[in-house]
């Protein structure tokens, strides 16, 4: 199975890069694939436009979303979620996502 990990992003310190990277290791760790977009590179521009429009390709190659802690209050998570929810994928917090794998 394969999981994109969602939560937010901008305006916090680095990113919130360890939050992504501890639950996309955590989730590789009980067997899932992941998509990390704290793992995406851009070449040139770097805008929240163009990490979106990354992270909705990657969406679409995947079963489910696995939601980091404050999601709700990121707009780039929101969007990510509505796009999920309107291809029918499972959306899970990252512990669900690992309590399931066990």
């Amino acid at each position: 199975m394969r999981l994109y990990v969602a939560g937010p992003m901008s305006g916090l310190p680095d990113f919130n890069y360890r939050a992504f990277f501890d639950a996309a290791a955590a989730l590789r760790g009980a067997g899932y694939e992941v998509e990390n977009p704290a793992e995406n590179e851009l070449e040139g521009e770097a805008s929240w436009l163009a990490f979106m429009r990354m992270s909705l390709v990657q969406i679409s190659k995947v079963d489910g979303l696995a939601l980091l802690p404050g999601w709700q209050d990121s707009r780039g998570a929101s969007l990510e979620v509505h796009i999920a929810e309107a291809l029918g994928l499972r959306l899970w917090s990252v512990d669900k996502w690992l309590e399931a794998s066990s």
